[in-house]
């Protein structure tokens, strides 16, 4: 295919986008000249054959393909409403996948949503990454803050260790700290908190903050008392997450984080110049 080809469909495929609310989508009706289907009954056969795929990767049909209906003007100036529907880039790319390679257009819109999704998958994960090291961050200021107010009041430095280590026992079920490291491979010398998923990360510092504030509303003086507080703290906090079917215990490592942080690192430092990112894949093999 001609560049200038390849140029005048880019620039087609990205004129037709539409953004509402925050969401980008194409019109099924808009793409159909386009992808070189002169018949809306061949067009819509297509959009069914993409439909099955999306079923057989496991996804929701609904969440990627949007019934509508909407208003044409006809060459005589009346109005006539017809089907449509509306798609994710998803969508579009399981479209180019069932269509049919032969025509320039598909095989151009294969390679073209094919390299967009991954590309919107690569952002998701690294705002996902992002948000897991915030969460470690959190953390390390929560328990710093915990850390302060049971010296303050107990006078033990090891006060804050014996205390952490009970309320990580009712968090994750009975299971100590050390049990943890070993399910769940953690090295020697590494705290166990850079191995846990974003959920647990979250959880830990919620408790730590809730055994903060009672400390000080209640003026509790003891270690005894703050370690019944920080107990029952997490105790509530691993309900609450059982309830909605989550056990912290049960959940498998995340990656490390130290090789998290040193990824977005190098992301970061490639934008500030100008360059592309690296992929996951290869970040992870150097590492």
């Amino acid at each position: 295919m001609k560049k200038d080809r390849i140029a005048a469909l880019l620039a087609q495929f990205e004129a037709l986008v539409r953004i509402e609310q925050g969401v980008e989508f194409w019109f099924a009706r808009d793409l159909q000249p386009l992808l070189g289907y002169d018949r809306w009954e061949n067009f819509a056969k297509l959009i069914d054959r993409a439909k099955t795929s999306c079923v057989g990767a496991g996804q929701t049909v609904a969440d990627h393909f949007r019934e509508v209906t909407k208003r044409i003007l006809l060459g005589s100036g009346a109005e006539r409403v017809v089907e449509d529907v509306a798609l994710t880039r998803y969508a579009c790319y399981l479209l180019a996948q069932n269509g049919d390679p032969r025509k320039q257009a598909i095989a151009f819109a294969q390679t073209y949503f094919a390299v967009q999704t991954r590309r919107l998958e690569q952002i998701e994960s690294r705002v996902l990454e992002a948000e897991r090291v915030k969460a470690r961050a959190r953390l390390v200021q929560s328990e710093k803050e915990l850390s302060a107010v049971i010296f303050e009041r107990v006078g033990d430095e090891r006060s804050f260790a014996r205390i952490r280590s009970k309320g990580d026992i009712a968090l994750f079920g009975g299971l100590t700290t050390q049990q943890m490291k070993e399910r769940l491979e953690v090295p020697e010398g590494r705290p166990l908190a850079d191995f846990l998923p974003t959920v647990t990360i979250k959880a830990k510092d919620f408790a730590n903050e809730m055994t903060v504030h009672n400390t000080k509303e209640r003026n509790l003086a003891t270690e005894r008392a703050i370690t019944v507080e920080h107990v029952d703290n997490n105790e509530q906090v691993r309900e609450a997450m059982r309830l909605r079917g989550i056990v912290p215990e049960q959940l498998p490592a995340a990656e490390d984080l130290q090789k998290v942080q040193r990824r977005l690192a190098s992301a970061a430092k490639k934008l500030a110049k100008g360059k592309s990112p690296t992929t996951d894949g290869e970040e992870r093999g150097r590492s």
